[in-house]
């Protein structure tokens, strides 16, 4: 990145609304967050709200895109990684290990134990094959229940492009968080920008001769095989 928009990205993030809602919008991942969504966590009037997301679009910091009638906010993880990497080039000289640590932050193994992500939250992903269920079900659940601990993800090797309205209805019965899913390729997790996966589970049922998908390279894994809950939907 250029000087300039270094000083332009440094500037948004000079304001206590605008770095949490970049904050939180890190967090989320690249599926981000409605704008009704982020008003509500951040304690911003609508007026306010696009303000502010406006001056991180601005920047470079945020990007839109519009599913349906909502307009959908999320980091731009190649212009925070830019910004890192500027703000720690030649860092210590090139020879403190301890600048060589913090300039790579998305996974480190420790000695006998599982990988980690920065500040010790976990990613983890769940995949299946439609994504519109199972995987859903098991993001909105651990998010639910890892809060400070966990960040969850889903996806599917053959996405059907939408969540089955029976599983979100679900989940808004059980008080559970709905609004931002969707469903997705897994491709989005392996493109460059994309959230380290510290854990990643496929919950397809092998019984049900469904074709599990295959994440080369990854961390750690295990297979919990779960019955298609949208086959028994009606």
């Amino acid at each position: 990145m250029k000087t300039p928009a270094i000083i332009g990205a440094l500037g948004a993030l000079a304001h206590g609304h605008r770095l949490a809602i970049y904050r939180l919008l890190v967090q989320r991942g690249p599926e981000g967050l409605p704008a009704g969504a982020i008003g509500e966590r951040v304690g911003l009037v609508p007026s306010s709200l696009t303000f502010h997301l406006q001056n991180l679009q601005r920047s470079g910091l945020i990007a839109q895109r519009r599913e349906s009638r909502q307009l959908i906010y999320s980091a731009d993880f190649a212009v925070m990684n830019g910004l890192v990497g500027y703000l720690t080039e030649n860092c210590c000289g090139n020879s403190g290990a301890e600048c060589s640590s913090n300039r790579t932050p998305a996974l480190s193994a420790k000695a006998g134990g599982p990988p980690v992500s920065a500040h010790d939250i976990y990613n983890v992903l769940f995949l299946c094959t439609g994504n519109s269920a199972r995987s859903i079900l098991a993001e909105s659940l651990l998010n639910h229940w890892g809060r400070g601990k966990f960040q969850a993800f889903s996806a599917g090797s053959f996405p059907k492009g939408e969540v089955h309205q029976m599983a979100v209805e679900l989940l808004e019965r059980m008080n559970l968080p709905a609004e931002g899913l969707r469903s997705k390729s897994w491709d989005e997790f392996a493109a460059p920008g994309a959230p380290p996966i510290d854990f990643i589970f496929t919950v397809c049922d092998n019984a049900a001769g469904e074709v599990c998908p295959v994440w080369p390279g990854k961390p750690m894994a295990a297979h919990w095989g779960i019955a298609d809950p949208a086959a028994v939907f009606v």
